[in-house]
């Protein structure tokens, strides 16, 4: 049906010079034949009535072709008035239409026509312009697909979880990126996937809405590892608040006390059975300050301050760390110059402590060294720290306080790491590798125009 209608407006158009045209020869008509009438009853010679006539004739079929002429071009222009629309050029505007008329109607309301579409593109260009920018900025991945199945839209928090350029990813299938299952059923779940950029537990939501008159899904992904991690650091901080405050209200009078009576047995040392005494309230003593400095090691978690963001050279960070490890090799592989905006202090402690138990699990294996290796990958700096240590039985409580695999270890290290990669806006994980025997760390920190 909508093809028809150019075809309805041409016929009217044509049927509206038609009229004008017969209206004005019928008008003129009449005066015409009296004309002739009366040029022929009277006598004029030949010559006058053939000359008369001629000019009598032409003047009407002049103005005949006149009328037809003038209402074409006025049709003409409104036309073209309208089709510069149609086609968004919002700029041309009917000029020299005499207020007024019907005619100067027209022009007035084609010419508001063209001044409120410009404002709705303008309105609809910032409001693009809008939603692009929130969808860039949101820390939520997007994805819309079409009737089909295949992927229209991807914000960039929507790239980075697949760890591909939002370019490449158009046009493909959702079987192609194991989208399937979330373009059907419950409209919202949560799922425990992996995904490139990093696994965790995910709140999937899917809409519809209409885009050229047909139906697209929208599905978002929302990671819910990071809020219950949050949620998780700070019950933990409360917990060691309370723990610190409670122990070190005993701990320090044991230790005083036990250091007190060392002494007075020290002075007799010929009490019955001081030497047990003795090496009972060392063993007090020493045993009072290690959980003392236990629980300053885990305040750590409790009093981390926010990160003091300035220029920081990735390439020499790690150098320089390598250099600090000096019980087993530590190799670099080649990377490029790499700098962000970070606190230096606290990455360098995640570097410290990741590289120390690379190099225990190293040397407990009788492994050749350890590898450090950085890249940019989608706005992105990941470093991956590879030991050849005997790898990881579970990786399940790795970031838990309090939790080691260490006969001398104080839990501590990895929990404060990755809270040190949260507070930069990225994280961390352990894996086992698949190339050989050993366990992968690799520590992911979104950069985006601070990268060079």
């Amino acid at each position: 049906m909508a093809s028809d209608a150019p075809k309805i407006v041409r016929r009217r158009r044509g049927s509206l010079d038609r009229t004008v045209t017969w209206l004005v020869f019928v008008a003129g008509l009449p005066a015409v034949v009296a004309a002739l009438v009366l040029l022929w009853r009277e006598a004029y010679s030949f010559e006058v009535r053939w000359t008369v006539a001629t000019l009598v004739l032409l003047a009407w079929l002049g103005a005949l072709a006149l009328a037809r002429r003038s209402v074409a071009r006025t049709l003409n222009l409104i036309a073209n008035l309208l089709g510069a629309l149609r086609e968004g050029d919002y700029s041309i505007r009917a000029v020299a239409a005499q207020p007024g008329t019907a005619l100067g109607l027209v022009m007035h309301e084609v010419n508001d026509l063209g001044h409120t579409l410009q404002r709705q593109r303008t309105e609809a260009v910032e409001s693009t312009a809008l939603l692009t920018g929130v969808m860039a900025e949101i820390d939520v991945a997007l994805f819309a697909f079409d009737p089909e199945d295949r992927l229209v839209l991807v914000n960039p928090a929507g790239a980075r979880l697949l760890g591909a350029d939002a370019e490449a990813l158009g046009g493909r299938h959702a079987h192609d990126l194991g989208f399937e299952p979330y373009l059907a059923g419950e409209p919202r779940r949560l799922i425990q996937r992996a995904f490139r950029a990093g696994a965790g537990r995910w709140e999937v939501r899917r809409s519809t809405f209409y885009r050229d008159g047909r139906p697209h899904k929208l599905v978002v992904f929302s990671d819910l590892t990071r809020t219950l991690r949050e949620e998780e650091q700070q019950a933990w901080q409360r917990i060691v608040r309370v723990l610190s405050h409670e122990i070190n209200n005993s701990l320090t009078p044991i230790k005083s006390i036990a250091h007190s009576l060392k002494r007075m047995v020290v002075k007799h040392p010929d009490m019955p059975r001081a030497a047990e005494m003795q090496e009972g309230l060392t063993l007090i003593e020493t045993r009072s300050g290690s959980l003392g400095r236990f629980l300053r090691a885990y305040a750590q978690l409790a009093r981390l301050p926010k990160p003091e963001r300035r220029p920081t050279d990735i390439a020499a960070m790690l150098r320089r760390m390598a250099e600090l490890e000096s019980r087993a090799p530590v190799r670099l592989a080649p990377g490029p110059d790499v700098e962000i905006q970070a606190d230096q202090d606290q990455l360098e402690q995640l570097f410290i402590n990741v590289l120390r138990n690379a190099v225990d699990a190293t040397l407990e294996a009788g492994g050749s060294g350890v590898t450090v290796a950085w890249r940019r990958d989608n706005g992105a700096l990941v470093v991956t720290i590879e030991d050849e240590g005997p790898g990881l039985p579970d990786t399940s409580n790795l970031f838990v306080p309090f939790f080691t695999t260490k006969p001398n270890g104080s839990g501590i290290g990895l929990a404060l790491s990755r809270q040190i990669a949260e507070a930069h806006g990225g994280s961390i994980d352990l894996e086992n590798r698949t190339d050989r025997k050993g366990c992968r760390a690799t520590l992911m920190v979104p950069v985006g125009k601070t990268l060079r």
